[in-house]
C-alpha cells in the first residue's frame, strides 16, 4: 500500500513543502469556486433579475430559492457554453495532453473568459479599478489584469441587472397603485391592497407569458 505523503508546512524537505503548498492552493481554489462562478459569469445578472420578478409579483417564497438558483445556474451554463468550450479546447485539452504547463494553461484559459467579461464591462467601471491600481490605459485585452477586470465586470452586471429589474417592476407598480386607488375611493381602508393586487399581477404575468419574456430578454442581453 503506497504511503500517503504527510502535510507539513514546517518541513525542511523542499519537495514535500512544494507539494504541501500546491495542495493548499488547490483547496483554496476549490473553496473559491462558487465565488468565481458568480463573479466571472452571467450568473449574477440572471439570479438578480429572477429575484426582481419574484419580488415584483409579491409571491413571497414562490418560486422557492432553490428553483430560482437552479434555473439561474442552467441559464448560466447555456450562455457560457461557447466560452467553456473554448477554454476546454485551448487550455484544458493541451494541459491534459502535456502540451501546456499549468501556467500556460491558466493564461490560455484566461483569454476567453476575459473576452466575455470585457464585452459586458462598462469602461467607467474598468477605469475605476485600473486607476486605483495606478495602471495605464490598456491597449489590448491581455493588458487588463483579472484583479481589475473581475470587480469591474461584477459592478457592471449589478447595474445592468437593476436596470432590467426596474423595467420589470413598472407594470407591477402600476397595478398596485390602481388597486390601492380603487380601494381608497370605495372607502375600504382596512383591506390590504396587496391581497387584491396579487391575483391580478399573477394573471397579468401568466397572460403575457412573463417567464418566457424575462428569460428571452436575459438571453438577448448577452
Amino acid at each position: 500500500m503506497p504511503e500517503i505523503p504527510a502535510l507539513d508546512i514546517f518541513s525542511d524537505d523542499p519537495q514535500n513543502l512544494t507539494s504541501t503548498i500546491q495542495l493548499l492552493l488547490l483547496l483554496t481554489v476549490l473553496a473559491l469556486a462558487p465565488s468565481i462562478l458568480i463573479l466571472m459569469t452571467c450568473f449574477t445578472r440572471v439570479v438578480i433579475v429572477l429575484s426582481f420578478v419574484r419580488t415584483g409579483l409579491a409571491t413571497q417564497q414562490m418560486p422557492p430559492n432553490q428553483v430560482l438558483i437552479g434555473l439561474a445556474l442552467f441559464i448560466t451554463f447555456f450562455v457560457m457554453a461557447p466560452v467553456f468550450q473554448e477554454i476546454n479546447e485551448e487550455a484544458l485539452q493541451p494541459l491534459f495532453d502535456g502540451e501546456y504547463t499549468q501556467e500556460e494553461a491558466f493564461e490560455a484559459a484566461a483569454g476567453p473568459i476575459k473576452e466575455f467579461m470585457a464585452q459586458h464591462t462598462r469602461e467607467k467601471d474598468l477605469a475605476l479599478f485600473m486607476g486605483y491600481q495606478g495602471l495605464e490605459r490598456p491597449e489590448t485585452l491581455e493588458d487588463i489584469p483579472l484583479t481589475a477586470l473581475v470587480p469591474a465586470f461584477a459592478i457592471s452586471e449589478l447595474k445592468t441587472a437593476f436596470q432590467i429589474g426596474f423595467m420589470i417592476f413598472v407594470p407591477f407598480l402600476i397595478i398596485d397603485m390602481v388597486v390601492a386607488s380603487v380601494l381608497m375611493s370605495m372607502g375600504m381602508m382596512m383591506l390590504p391592497p396587496v391581497m387584491i393586487a396579487l391575483p391580478f399581477k399573477i394573471l397579468l404575468f401568466v397572460m403575457v407569458d412573463g417567464w418566457h419574456l424575462v428569460i428571452r430578454s436575459l438571453l438577448l442581453s448577452f
